[in-house]
């Protein structure tokens, strides 16, 4: 059985990194695009809530019933902490869902109530092997649910990179 505690820990570093770069962008650019094709602060942050939602419903899903054998070439997987570097740009296969696009308060409200779901059930699956219960990535491969919890944290810096990037074309 895995320990919880260095995975909660990087949930806790990582969206306090998240939420502070946030904070760093004026309020009169964050729903501002800096180009076609890029999103704003305000774009990025509800993307990281719904893809946090996302992972925490399937997670949820998964348990409800017994984990399915996967052969072992199918577990193979990039490191998750990859999420986190921004050489590599992606689409996200999640559509955004605009009426989550809000001001920068309501936002990280919003973003501070899923990860308290997010806590909970983290919590309500302590005592439990979560080695065994897997779901696919769209491109990392098949994901135990504790990659899955890492993956929220390093989805986060990738994502705080990402605004602090957006926020520093406003300032050229």
């Amino acid at each position: 059985m895995k320990t919880l505690e260095p995975i909660l820990d990087l949930l806790k570093t990582s969206r306090h990194r998240f939420v502070a770069t946030a904070n760093e962008v004026p309020a009169e650019v964050w729903r501002e695009s800096p180009g076609a094709e890029r999103w704003s602060p305000a774009e990025i942050t509800a993307h990281v809530l719904m893809v946090e939602q996302a992972i925490i419903d399937g997670a949820r899903k998964v348990l409800q019933a017994a984990p399915k054998s996967v052969p072992l070439l199918k577990r193979l997987h990039a490191p998750v902490a990859l999420a986190a570097w921004r050489g590599a740009k992606r689409k996200s296969p999640l559509p955004l869902d605009s009426s989550l696009v809000t001001n920068r308060v309501e936002a990280l409200s919003r973003l501070d109530t899923v990860r308290e779901g997010t806590l909970r059930f983290i919590e309500s699956t302590r005592g439990q092997d979560l080695r065994a219960y897997r779901f696919p990535h769209p491109f990392m491969g098949s994901l135990n649910i504790y990659d899955r919890f890492r993956l929220i944290a390093y989805h986060d810096l990738r994502h705080a990179q990402q605004i602090r990037d957006v926020a520093e074309t406003f300032h050229r």
